[in-house]
C-alpha cells in the first residue's frame, strides 16, 4: 500500500510540474497575442531590456528594506457610494448586495450606469496634505495613492484615458496632489494600478435582468458615444470606460486574474493600457509601481508589462546615477518572477522568512470604504495591525495598510483612532521595525509551529491569531536582537531559542531591557532557553519588545 500511495504521490508531482511548465502564466517567453506598439511612449533606453533575463538583474533598494512600514489610500470613485470593494461591477449582479443598493439610492443599472457615479463623486474633504502629514506621523516610511482601479478611471490628468479625475468629479489631479504632499514631507511615492483588469472585469455591466419589469433591459455597459446626446456625458464615450467592444468571455470566466482564460485584450487596449501607465511614470515620478496582477500587466497575453518595468528602471537609474532606486511589485510570482520585481503577498503572509525582500498588502476594513464596516465596528484593531507587522518583518517583508477614506476624502473617526494607536505604538518600538533584518528564524510558538499556507494571492492572514506564547524575531547585525511578544504578558516570558546551547543561538547574552521602559529586567540564560521576569512596566499593551544583546 505504501508503495502504491508513494507512486500515486509522485505523478501527481509530475502533474502538479507539467501543468506549471505549460501554464503560460508560469513560462519566461509566452508566445504574446499582442505586441505592443511604444512608438507615443517610447522606452527609456538603459540597462534593462524587456524581457525576463535582463529585469532579473534589478535589485530592491535598501531604502525599500529598511522601511518597513507603508500607508496606502486604496480610494477613487468606487468609495463614493459608501458600499464596498467591487461596487462598479458587483452593482450590474442581479443577485449582490451592490445591485439592491443601487436600485434604492440611484436607479436601475440600465439607467443609471457607475459611469453616473463619477459627476458624484466631489472629493469636497480630500485634504492629501493633512493626510500624508498623519501617515508620515505615525511612522509611514512611504505611502502608496491609487491612480486607477479596475473601474479604468484614471486619477490623474490622463492623456489617454479621457475618464479621468481633472475631468469628471473632482476637477482634480488627485495622484498629482498626493505626489507633492509627499515630497513636501519627504515621503517615498508610491502609485498603485489596477486597470489592466477592465477588460473582463466590466463584463457585468452588459448584463440585464433575468426577471422582473426591466427583464432583458441592457444595462449601460452596451452605450456608446452616440447615445449620450443631450446627456451629462456627451461627447465622452462610455466604452472608453466600460471597454465592452469585445466578446464575453467564455464560461462565465470574467472575474478570473489569469488572462489566458478570457477573452483576449486587444491592440487598442493593450497600447492605451501601455500609454498611460507610462505617462503616469514619465509625469508623476513615482518611487514605487504596485500592479495588482499576476506577475506583470496583460500577462502572459502581451508584452505590455515587460516594456513598462523596462522603462520604468531605465528611467530611475537614469535619475539616479545608474542605480535604480525604484520598486515594482506583483503577485502570485514564482522564484524566476521574484528575481525581477518585488512579490506582493494579499491579505497573508508566507510560512518562513523569503530569502527576496517582499510586501503584504492588506486593509484595516475593506479595500474600498464601507459605512457598514464603520457602523459594526469590523475594523481591525490596532493590536491585528501590530501583531501583522511585527510578523511580516520578522520574515523580511514590509507591510502595507490601506486606510480606506470616505467618498468625500475623510478618515472616519474610528480609523483615525486605529492610526494614532499604531503610531504611538510605533514611536516607543520603531526601532525593532526599521532598518531591521531577519534572525536566523522568524520566531517561536504556537502559530510558528502550525502551518498556514498562502491561497493564491496570499489570504491567510485570518489564520495568522499571533497571542501571549508567540514570540517574533528581529536583528540588526549578530549581536542585536529584538524579541517581540503580543499582549501583556501574564507570567515570565520563555525563549526556548535563545538558550545558551540551543540550534539557533551559541552567544551568551549581555543585557535585556524593554523598548519604551526603564525598568532593570530580570532574566536567565539556561542551556535551552531564556527565561525573562515578568515585567511590571508595560509600555504598549499591543506587544512588548525586548531588546537582547549578545556578548
Amino acid at each position: 500500500m505504501r508503495t502504491l500511495m508513494t507512486i500515486v504521490a509522485a505523478l501527481l508531482s509530475c502533474a502538479v510540474l507539467l501543468d506549471a511548465q505549460e501554464n503560460p502564466v508560469y513560462l519566461k517567453h509566452p508566445d504574446f497575442v499582442v505586441k505592443t506598439d511604444t512608438s507615443r511612449e517610447p522606452v527609456c533606453e538603459g540597462a534593462f531590456t524587456p524581457d525576463v533575463e535582463s529585469l532579473s538583474a534589478y535589485e530592491c533598494p535598501e531604502w525599500f528594506r529598511d522601511a518597513k512600514f507603508g500607508i496606502w489610500a486604496h480610494w477613487g470613485p468606487q468609495c463614493q457610494p459608501e458600499d464596498g470593494d467591487w461596487y462598479a461591477r458587483k452593482m450590474y449582479i442581479s443577485s449582490d448586495q451592490a445591485y439592491k443598493y443601487q436600485l434604492d439610492t440611484k436607479g436601475h443599472p440600465s439607467e443609471y450606469g457607475f459611469k453616473d457615479w463619477l459627476p458624484d463623486w466631489k472629493a469636497d474633504k480630500f485634504e492629501p496634505d493633512s493626510l500624508v502629514k498623519l501617515y508620515k506621523s505615525v511612522g509611514a516610511r512611504y505611502f502608496m495613492a491609487l491612480a486607477n482601479h479596475h473601474d479604468n478611471f484614471d486619477l490623474y490628468d490622463s492623456r489617454y484615458q479621457e475618464w479621468n479625475s481633472t475631468r469628471i468629479g473632482p476637477m482634480r489631479d488627485i495622484i498629482g496632489e498626493w505626489a507633492e504632499a509627499c515630497r513636501k514631507y519627504d515621503l517615498p511615492f508610491g502609485v498603485s494600478v489596477h486597470a489592466a483588469h477592465a477588460w473582463c472585469w466590466y463584463e457585468t455591466s452588459r448584463g440585464s435582468d433575468a426577471a422582473g419589469p426591466l427583464k432583458g433591459v441592457p444595462y449601460d455597459g452596451v452605450l456608446t458615444k452616440e447615445d449620450g446626446k443631450g446627456k451629462w456625458w456627451e461627447g465622452l464615450d462610455p466604452q472608453e470606460l466600460y471597454e465592452q467592444s469585445h466578446p464575453l468571455s467564455k464560461n462565465n470566466r470574467s472575474w478570473d486574474w489569469e488572462l489566458d482564460r478570457v477573452t483576449p485584450p486587444d491592440q487598442k487596449y493593450t497600447d492605451k493600457f501601455y500609454n498611460r501607465t507610462v505617462q503616469l511614470i514619465n509625469d508623476y515620478n513615482p518611487d514605487i509601481i504596485y500592479f495588482d496582477d499576476t506577475y506583470l500587466p496583460l500577462w502572459p497575453v502581451t508584452d505590455a508589462g515587460l516594456n513598462i518595468v523596462a522603462h520604468y528602471y531605465n528611467r530611475n537609474a537614469s535619475q539616479n546615477g545608474g542605480k535604480v532606486n525604484c520598486v515594482v511589485t506583483g503577485k502570485v510570482l514564482n522564484d524566476w518572477q521574484k528575481e525581477t520585481i518585488v512579490w506582493d503577498v494579499e491579505r497573508g503572509a508566507p510560512d518562513n522568512i523569503n530569502p527576496l525582500p517582499w510586501q503584504t498588502c492588506t486593509c484595516i476594513g475593506q479595500w474600498h470604504y464601507d459605512k457598514h464596516t464603520y457602523y459594526q465596528d469590523r475594523y481591525k484593531s490596532s493590536a491585528k495591525v501590530i501583531a501583522m507587522l511585527v510578523d511580516v518583518v520578522s520574515k523580511n517583508g514590509n507591510l502595507l495598510l490601506n486606510i480606506p477614506l470616505r467618498g468625500d476624502g475623510s478618515m472616519d473617526k474610528t480609523e483615525r483612532q486605529i492610526v494614532e494607536r499604531i503610531g504611538a505604538w510605533m514611536k516607543i518600538n520603531s526601532e525593532s521595525i526599521y532598518d531591521t533584518r531577519p534572525w536566523k528564524i522568524f520566531g517561536e510558538g504556537p502559530v510558528a509551529e502550525s502551518s498556514n499556507p498562502i491561497n493564491a494571492q496570499g489570504f491567510n492572514e485570518n489564520k495568522q491569531n499571533l497571542g501571549p506564547q508567540d514570540v517574533r524575531f528581529n536583528a540588526k547585525g549578530e549581536k542585536l536582537i529584538y524579541a517581540t511578544v503580543f499582549g501583556a504578558p501574564e507570567a515570565d516570558v520563555v525563549i526556548k531559542s535563545l538558550g545558551r546551547k540551543t540550534e539557533y543561538n551559541k552567544f551568551k547574552i549581555k543585557s535585556i531591557s524593554v523598548l519604551g521602559s526603564s525598568e532593570t529586567i530580570s532574566w536567565t540564560q539556561n542551556d535551552d532557553s531564556l527565561v525573562i521576569s515578568k515585567p511590571t512596566c508595560i509600555p504598549a499593551e499591543e506587544a512588548l519588545v525586548f531588546k537582547i544583546t549578545l556578548r
